[in-house]
């Protein structure tokens, strides 16, 4: 780190603008966003971009800004205090609502709605001055007693008639326009969540006619709004929630303008690289967590670059890991993996896997209830979330769509491995005669059973990486097999004799013993790749594990693997029994 030199902390899961300005915390300049904000002007925006770009703290700048009250000296130095005309006429200007909805869940509607009115009960609990206002009657106050009204049951709960909680943000919205004469800014962060959970609970049309009134009422008919930021995954279908609002200004991430406020640009990493002095470290991050396309610009996932910078800081030896898929579920993965032979080909998901592209149609506007109901629609929910990207121009509708990164990349194999063992625990009879095969040294039989087994799941071609990485995956495979095969002790990548096996198996009570050794052929020469694999267990001495554990009976097996076809070659030692 280079001596006593105090750096900055990295603000990792930090979202909170003005604690990251006050306590110390490295900052990549977005405030940028505000100056485009205003002269864009849209009295509606809303945002979508995936998890984990930085949608949350942007929020939470724009609240730090115009705020009636905020700290200027938090902008001091940032690119929006060379504005000095637009300083001077929005920072600390507005009263503003600020909230988010991604902890609204239950597991059925009436928990769920509970949340929402929890979170708008706490944020109208900031205004409480509001009963000492001359300026507002007694009925109006009487209407914010309503919004921060608790439930007798519970210190936390606010509970709401529905009339109350769907006009709540309207209703505060015009309480603080007078008690400031000023009219509102609306800031609703992870919009969508609600819905998302409802859809997953079963509970999605009580849901979609609560948001939709709330929004309505918010956003359309509210004459104290000057204007409203939304953000969120998808954009939800205009007909689904957005029904009668005049023109939202839809900034997805296909919009060219604020395309480089959310992630962070390749300028900007090394930037970050560089005062950290971890720059020998940007070819492993450029890899792993780049490769986004946010309108024209390229941009790399801020959550991933931070976590692992942090990490290295600590450990510089550190190796990168998938944070970003750590942070939730992939159903969306598995849901598209699961649609091959059904409008999806293998050869698709083949060439995602390689680095290579497909051109698809792209529907940006979905609903909830109708994520699955296609392939098509699939194509688009995996574009939107983050996990594919754009390539190149559009065609109109038309993108072509690539996997972004190495991350990216492992979570579609996980999920592919993981449907794969599941097929394989599904199919008792080919486990058993691939396993038979295997402890008799019949080598024709088990490539025979290992190609059906190859030929039930997707192969990685992946151009990319190196070869060992390829074989990875077949090493995956086998040991998916022979995971479930009882009575059989399974180890990879033992240390054994002068080397390292693939996979060593020892069948109990037999004296059994089995070596295999995977090798990925490139351009498909399986034959010779099948005979230097045995040669590698002979070199490498791998036999005298199994030796020492008692095994008699000792088959090597070289197999050689290329997308969907393999060569199996096999040796079988026999020593003599010991008294």
């Amino acid at each position: 780190m280079g001596g006593t030199e105090r750096k900055k902390k990295l603000p990792v899961g930090i979202e909170d603008f003005a604690k990251l300005r006050t306590e110390g915390f490295y900052y990549i300049d977005k405030t940028g966003m505000i100056r485009d904000l205003l002269n864009a002007w849209g009295e509606v925006n809303l945002f979508t971009r995936p998890r984990r770009f930085g949608k949350s703290l942007n929020m939470s700048m724009l609240k730090s800004f115009f705020e009636i009250g905020c700290d200027r000296t938090l902008f001091n130095g940032l690119d929006i205090s060379g504005e000095t005309e637009l300083c001077e006429k929005y920072m600390g200007k507005f009263p503003v609502i600020s909230i988010s909805l991604k902890n609204v869940d239950g597991l059925d509607y009436a928990q769920a709605r509970a949340a929402l009115c929890s979170v708008i009960g706490n944020e109208a609990l900031r205004f409480q001055f509001l009963l000492q206002d001359d300026k507002l009657t007694e009925k109006e106050k009487s209407q914010y007693q309503q919004l921060t009204a608790v439930d007798t049951g519970s210190t936390e709960s606010f509970l709401m008639p529905d009339s109350v909680l769907m006009g709540s943000l309207k209703t505060l919205s015009a309480l603080l326009q007078k008690h400031y004469g000023k009219k509102v800014i609306i800031l609703i962060d992870e919009y969508d969540v609600p819905l998302a959970k409802a859809n997953e609970r079963g509970y999605y049309a009580q849901m979609v006619n609560l948001i939709r009134n709330l929004f309505n009422q918010a956003l359309k008919t509210n004459e104290s709004l000057y204007f409203a930021v939304l953000t969120g995954c998808l954009r939800v279908a205009k007909e689904s929630i957005f029904t009668g609002l005049n023109n939202p200004n839809i900034l997805s991430i296909t919009t060219v303008r604020f395309d480089e406020y959310f992630g962070f640009t390749d300028e900007e990493v090394k930037g970050m690289l560089e005062y950290y002095h971890l720059m020998e470290h940007y070819g492993t991050i450029r890899e792993w967590y780049d490769g986004y396309r946010f309108g024209n610009v390229d941009v790399y996932c801020p959550w991933d670059v931070i976590s692992y910078c942090y990490e290295l800081m600590d450990d510089p030896s550190a190796l990168p890991r998938d944070y970003w898929s750590n942070t939730s579920g992939n159903d969306v993965v598995r849901h598209f993996i699961e649609t091959v032979d059904n409008g999806l080909t293998r050869g698709e998901i083949e060439a995602l896997a390689a680095g290579e592209t497909v051109v698809k149609e792209i529907h940006e506007d979905l609903t909830y209830n109708r994520l699955y109901d296609s392939i098509d629609h699939l194509w688009s929910v995996l574009f939107t979330t983050g996990y594919l990207t754009q390539r190149g121009r559009p065609d109109g509708k038309k993108y072509q769509l690539a996997i972004p990164n190495r991350e990216i990349r492992n979570i579609f194999t996980e999920q592919i491995m993981c449907l794969f063992k599941e097929n394989v625990a599904q199919d008792g009879a080919l486990l058993n005669a691939f396993c038979a095969a295997l402890q008799s040294g019949d080598a024709p039989e088990v490539e025979k059973h290992l190609a059906a087994y190859l030929g039930k799941t997707v192969s990685i071609r992946d151009t990319f990486v190196q070869r060992p990485i390829k074989e990875n995956f077949y090493h995956g495979i086998l040991l998916g097999i022979l995971g479930y095969k009882s009575g059989w002790y399974v180890k990879s990548n033992r240390e054994a004799g002068d080397g390292y096996s693939d996979i060593y198996v020892i069948v109990e009570d037999e004296n059994i013993g089995i070596i295999i050794e995977v090798k990925y052929a490139e351009q498909g020469r399986l034959s010779p790749v099948c005979e230097k694999a045995l040669a590698q267990i002979e070199a490498g001495r791998y036999a005298e594990e199994l030796k020492a554990e008692g095994c008699r009976e000792i088959y090597k097996y070289g197999i050689a693997c290329y997308k969907r076809k393999c060569k199996v070659i096999c040796e079988k030692e026999l020593l003599p029994e010991t008294d």
